[in-house]
């Protein structure tokens, strides 16, 4: 039987999940031939290498519930989820502060956004912190690139795409059956998976606490876990909110590889090894730089097309198939 390769995205807009799974596919095609494992490359992209899957999961985000849009005061939920973002956000503008020195252009916008972020002496006001979030992505998009390639349309939707991490993790919004929204995706992700044989899982971004979290309650195999622009090591935002608590590695896991690009502003705090412990089999999170070009560099295809990311991948199902 052909391995399943499970693809889970992350923040966004509605998606065509067959066309971001072949988007997916042709970015890790990319990868795997400058790995080189050019003769494997027919099996990944005409699907007898794997059985490949995108565990699509965003319409959920259009049902009722909040937005995160940093409107005025609205409902405590409203409130919660802004708050996440805005701790969200201040974190990563702090790792990229305290990092190697940004230009002097960079940096003057990144404490313009902090000072919005968090106002001296705690100042509030009308519609804060959601309006915080909003007049702090406003002065981040001044940033070389971010609204010409990265797909920041305006900074109250952006806000509302970064509030689906917060809509996750306030564990709120419960559907017709009565059950939370992160319970309905994880469902989504779980449905995915094989049972049975192995499963190689590519995780980005917020799907990365989806699919760890999944991952918990799967009994399958999972030789490889991948996980790209992870934000699960966002010690006030995240962290603390991931389950369970202390984040682990989940049992079904063999091996994972944690990869994160320097100017991916979602990835703060990076090495996942430092906050999350192994499991039984001391399998735990091992985290690499890459470098993509480009000023936006958070995309999944980003990371697929590097050669680091795609060779482990096309290996982990190369050897899946042959056991």
């Amino acid at each position: 039987m052909k391995p399943r390769l499970v693809f889970v995205h992350g923040i966004g807009g509605p998606r065509d999940a067959a066309a971001d799974l072949e988007e997916w596919l042709r970015a890790a095609a990319h990868g795997a031939r400058a790995a080189g494992h050019g003769g494997r490359l027919s099996g990944l992209t005409g699907g007898w290498a794997a059985d490949a899957r995108f565990a699509y999961y965003g319409d959920l985000f259009r049902t009722p519930g909040s937005q995160g849009t940093g409107g005025s005061a609205g409902s405590r939920t409203d409130r919660q989820d802004d708050e996440l973002v805005a701790e969200l956000l201040l974190e990563a503008v702090d790792d990229r502060l305290a990092g190697p020195a940004p230009a002097a252009d960079e940096a003057r916008v990144l404490r313009h956004a902090r000072t919005q972020l968090a106002p001296p002496g705690g100042a509030q006001g009308v519609g804060a912190p959601g309006r915080h979030v909003v007049n702090a992505l406003t002065t981040l998009m001044a940033l070389p690139g971010l609204r010409s390639t990265g797909g920041w349309l305006s900074a109250r939707l952006t806000a509302g795409t970064l509030g689906q991490v917060a809509r996750y993790l306030n564990r709120g919004e419960p559907g017709d059956g009565g059950e939370t929204l992160d319970v309905r995706i994880r469902r989504r992700v779980a449905a995915c998976l094989d049972g049975d044989g192995p499963t190689v899982v590519v995780a980005h971004s917020l799907g990365t606490v989806v699919a760890l979290e999944t991952l918990h309650a799967h009994r399958g195999e999972v030789p490889l876990l991948i996980t790209l622009g992870s934000p699960i090591g966002t010690r006030t935002a995240v962290l603390p909110r991931v389950r369970p608590q202390p984040p682990r590695a989940p049992a079904c896991v063999g091996r994972w590889l944690n990869f994160w690009d320097r100017d991916d502003l979602v990835a703060a705090r990076p090495r996942l090894e430092d906050v999350v412990l192994p499991n039984a089999s001391s399998v735990g999170p091992v985290s690499s730089r890459v470098d993509s070009d480009g000023a936006w560099v958070h995309p999944a295809a980003k990371y697929l097309a590097q050669a680091a990311v795609a060779g482990p991948l096309i290996e982990a199902l190369t050897a899946a198939a042959e056991s």
